[in-house]
């Protein structure tokens, strides 16, 4: 066998699921496309261990690792997912910019920071970040 034939495969494969993370919005389908890069590399791990001849056939034990590891990126990249779109109804990866309470993600905006403001120690300058947690919320409810 030819080993260019699954390298060029791979190599589509993994072309195709960089796409995926680059151009989805949707959360599900970039855990579909990270999947498929997963995939053309253990492609590649397992056609490398064929041409090779490897006594120890380490590539083949090296793709049952990466399926491994596959495995439980998923669950956890799902679970994630779930709870997203749970807390705020669309799995749309631009709008979880924000993590922590929906509501205090919409509070979160940027004031400017004039010469006649008094700048807090713990308030970077320029910023207009507030100090604390409590001054979020109070303008959270405003």
């Amino acid at each position: 066998m030819h080993l260019a034939y699954p390298a060029v495969l791979a190599a589509l494969l993994f072309s195709v699921g960089v796409y995926g993370v680059l151009a989805r919005r949707n959360a599900v389908l970039v855990l579909m496309s990270v999947e498929l890069m997963l995939n053309a590399v253990n492609l590649n791990l397992v056609a490398f261990d064929a041409w090779l001849r490897d006594s120890l056939h380490a590539g083949q034990a090296l793709t049952l690792f990466t399926i491994t590891v596959a495995a439980a990126e998923i669950g956890l990249g799902l679970a994630i997912v779930l709870l997203l779109f749970r807390a705020r109804g669309t799995a749309d990866i631009d709008r979880a910019t924000a993590l922590g309470d929906p509501a205090e993600a919409l509070a979160v905006e940027e004031t400017p920071v004039d010469a006649e403001t008094p700048v807090d120690a713990e308030t970077p300058v320029g910023t207009g970040a507030p100090a604390d947690a409590e001054a979020l919320k109070g303008r959270a409810a405003a």
